[in-house]
């Protein structure tokens, strides 16, 4: 009996999962994990994704599983191809991506399977609302942000306007 009860905790003990409505879900296992992995293959680059992997079994491995199953719920409930039509700049972001200086703020993702394009805000130069190849993203090196919450458009826009006030406005930038 007491090696019973012993089992019980080792299977309990790990990271537990919570779900969009905030609630705390069942412990996550690394085959949850790997699952969830596998489903976001075509939104996090190889280099990414198996840095993520490596750190869901390391000493951080709670948060990285969690993190895991949390994106590959995103993606299952984010909005496809012209489901936002119509809500302007109160869409809402639900992943970001970055590279050196450039953002892309994803909106909508692909109804295919394949995940050619995907709807969003694309900030290089300047900023444009249109059809993002996540694919190139992926390919050019651009990462997906681990830590990025769901905003709408119109606060992206009002963060990043803050942002570039206070840069232009830095003694470094004359």
């Amino acid at each position: 009996m007491n090696t019973q009860i012993h089992q019980q905790q080792i299977q309990t003990v790990g990271s537990t999962h919570t779900g969009s409505s905030g609630d705390v879900c069942k412990p996550v296992s690394m085959l949850d994990a790997a699952a969830a992995a596998k489903k976001l293959q075509r939104f996090i680059m190889p280099s990414q994704l198996s840095m993520i992997g490596d750190m869901c079994r390391g000493e951080e491995r709670d948060f990285f599983k969690n993190k895991l199953l949390e994106l590959s719920d995103t993606v299952n409930s984010m909005p496809v191809t012209y489901e936002t039509d119509g809500q302007g700049d109160q869409a809402i972001v639900h992943l970001h991506y970055f590279l050196w200086d450039m953002d892309w703020f994803i909106t909508e993702r692909d109804v295919e399977t394949e995940q050619l394009q995907a709807f969003g805000l694309a900030c290089m130069h300047e900023e444009e609302l249109g059809y993002i190849s996540i694919e190139e993203l992926l390919m050019n090196g651009a990462e997906l942000d681990l830590h990025w919450k769901p905003k709408t458009l119109a606060q992206v826009k009002a963060e990043r306007q803050m942002q570039d006030v206070n840069y232009v406005g830095h003694p470094m930038h004359y």
